[in-house]
């Protein structure tokens, strides 16, 4: 049954094996070529190597140019400072934490700061205290402008 299925809905395909006279062929190719991007284009879409060098040797070129970006590289990594430096010189932080964590431990850090000193200055003695202890001079205010 399945066979009556697949017999009834295929059409009959047939290549067209036709020869292409010269004129037609000559036509397409001369459209080709006029359609043909010029070598500017393929070398802004980086199909073509931006290069003077001879084909033969373009291979080498960019070879040796990979080459030494990847010396550079490893020169300039070499040069890099270590961690603890750079925590020296607070350019990286000195936490420990994973980075997505690292700014609200500031920001924590930062509120504990705070309510530590507003701690401290509620808990700071009194001028009649500091004049009492001898730290003040009776005449001498530090409230007065």
């Amino acid at each position: 049954m399945s066979n009556d299925l697949n017999q009834g809905t295929t059409p009959d395909l047939k290549v067209d094996e036709s020869p292409i006279s010269p004129i037609e062929r000559r036509n397409s190719l001369e459209k080709h070529l006029q359609l043909r991007p010029d070598a500017q284009d393929l070398k802004n879409r980086h199909i073509l190597l931006d290069t003077h060098a001879a084909p033969s040797l373009q291979a080498k070129q960019h070879e040796l140019e990979r080459q030494q970006q990847s010396d550079n590289l490893r020169k300039n990594l070499e040069k890099r400072p270590e961690r603890e430096e750079l925590v020296e010189r607070n350019i990286l932080p000195e936490s420990t934490a994973a980075p997505a964590l690292q700014a609200n431990q500031r920001s924590l850090e930062k509120h504990m700061r705070a309510d530590s000193l507003e701690q401290k200055i509620q808990q700071r003695p009194k001028p009649d205290q500091l004049v009492k202890e001898g730290i003040l001079e009776a005449d001498e205010d530090p409230l007065r402008e």
